[in-house]
């Protein structure tokens, strides 16, 4: 999406999510950079959303990373985002949207 990505991954609990989470942001920025895939520098907007699933779902989820071309036809980023939130019930607060977000 031109907006946003998805990233669904397992990895054991002994790594920390918010290092995971920088190391892919660095490595991404610099490969897009040094590409030269966009005028300009690209980077990450501050923060990420992270939302945990059981192995139980894997299929689910996969399917819903999948689909997210058609999904965005019907469903803004926001939106997605805000049902992600009452999903995992997680109360609406500044603190947890994006600078874009209502």
């Amino acid at each position: 999406m031109p907006d946003h990505t998805h990233l669904f991954v397992g990895f054991k609990p002994i790594f920390l999510i918010s290092d995971f989470i920088k190391e892919i942001k660095v490595e991404s920025n610099e490969f897009i950079n040094n590409k030269k895939w966009i005028r300009g520098r690209f980077n990450w907007q501050e923060g990420y959303g992270v939302f945990s699933y059981s192995h139980s779902h894997i299929d689910r989820v996969i399917k819903y990373v999948l689909n997210q071309e058609a999904h965005h036809q019907k469903n803004s980023f926001s939106e997605e985002y805000h049902d992600l939130l009452e999903k995992f019930k997680i109360p609406i607060q500044e603190k947890y949207l994006f600078d874009f977000m209502d």
